[in-house]
């Protein structure tokens, strides 16, 4: 099982310093209309990013504008 500073990491490609437990998003993967979950991280000490990666393809996302 993934650990949710492990999934941040994989959407975000690179190292966080920090992330929440993961969630289920409760919403449908707009790719494959799977499930998605969600995790809070932050990159850096003044970011913080809510991250959404769908379970049974390669779609994610982040709410960064």
């Amino acid at each position: 099982m993934v650990t949710p500073k492990r999934l941040a990491e994989l959407v975000e490609g690179d190292s966080v310093m920090d992330a929440e437990p993961i969630e289920d998003a409760d919403r449908e993967c707009p790719d494959c209309g799977g499930d998605v979950i969600s995790v809070g991280y932050m990159p850096s000490v003044t970011e913080f990013v809510t991250a959404y990666k769908c379970q049974e393809c390669s779609w994610g996302e982040t709410d960064r504008e």
